[in-house]
């Protein structure tokens, strides 16, 4: 059988020659992934920048001769690399980015999960769907303090109610075409849902492309405070879940882009002067990627930019943090120049 003919610049398109394509395509994980469930987004999406999907844990050793060649390109972390984590909030600066309030408006630091012996997003079945979920609240149900909170399944929540969390960055909506393309959207809604502190400044998406975003977020510029409420979090609920984990790529999720340590910082910043090819040229030497307000495949309303951290992989969370810490002052240099 010949190779799928793939349009476009994705990595996919690259790296997927007819030479891999032969080796793969009979290739099976224990959870039945096979070569077209990771390609099926990439072969649907010409415009696609990656193109794959994992389906699993097995999916990054049984199909790494098109994985790997892809993480280097899009981490430049080789297959003789090894993945560090480092949750210490102590390596950050106890000071607010924009100690006046003028330029950011709100700050998020967010992890990606999977449940360890799960099947990912792409070929998850709805008895298994349910079953996480349940597993998932009930880690979350033993939360205590600023932590604790109440958990709300998305069949429950009625349209109007909806779309105001979703306004408020609160909660998800069915995956974009992409993620449609890569079968994240089977069952919808059934097993998805938000779990929310009192504060509305802790939250955990459940079954959306991973099975858990783990997500701390506040109004303002105090990036060491957002993420020191993110890993007490993480601290607890991994008493209780065992989290998808390789010893060389870290934490494992769906998209290849999120491997490692699986977090994208960002700050929603107001950014009303500087051109847009100024903001992009300051964030790329920082390391850092420029979305628009409401996060991929969006514009920028108002001048107010999405700004993140790019890297997952090969670099540590307390460097990634860094990275951003030093972009977003840079930004805030130029706006105000």
């Amino acid at each position: 059988m010949a190779a799928p003919r793939i349009e476009g610049e994705s990595l996919l398109a690259r790296f997927l020659t007819p030479e891999v394509y032969q080796a793969l395509k009979d290739r099976e994980t224990y959870f039945g992934v096979r070569l077209e469930h990771l390609i099926a987004s990439g072969v649907q999406n010409p415009d696609s920048a990656i193109g794959v999907y994992a389906g699993d844990e097995e999916s990054y050793s049984v199909f790494a001769p098109l994985l790997d060649p892809i993480i280097e390109a899009y981490h430049g972390f080789g297959p003789g690399d090894r993945h560090v984590s480092d949750l210490d909030p102590g390596g950050l600066e106890d000071q607010p980015l924009d100690p006046a309030g003028r330029y950011v408006l709100s700050t998020r630091v967010r992890v990606a999960r999977n449940l360890c012996c799960f099947p990912f997003g792409p070929v998850i079945g709805f008895r298994e769907r349910r079953m996480a979920e349940r597993a998932i609240l009930g880690a979350l149900e033993t939360l205590e303090g600023e932590l604790a909170g109440s958990y709300h399944p998305l069949p429950a929540l009625d349209p109007a109610t909806q779309a105001r969390l979703v306004e408020e960055h609160l909660l998800f909506k069915a995956g974009d075409r992409f993620l449609e393309a890569g079968g994240f959207n089977r069952h919808w809604p059934d097993a998805r849902g938000v779990f929310l502190n009192r504060e509305r400044t802790f939250l955990v998406w459940v079954n959306e492309e991973d099975q858990l975003r783990i997500i701390s977020m506040e109004k303002g510029s105090h990036l060491k405070r957002v993420f020191s409420r993110l890993v007490q979090a993480l601290a607890e609920l991994e008493r209780r879940l065992s989290f998808a984990r390789s010893p060389r790529l870290g934490y494992l999720t769906s998209c290849p882009t999120n491997l490692g340590t699986g977090m994208r910082a960002s700050v929603h910043v107001r950014l009303q002067r500087l051109p847009e090819e100024e903001i992009q040229a300051i964030a790329l030497a920082h390391g850092l990627q420029v979305r628009g307000t409401h996060g991929e495949h969006t514009q920028a309303e108002g001048g107010v930019y999405d700004v993140s951290n790019k890297r997952r992989l090969g670099i540590t969370e307390v460097e990634a943090l860094r990275q951003l810490e030093a972009g977003i002052r840079a930004l805030i240099r130029a706006e105000g120049a």
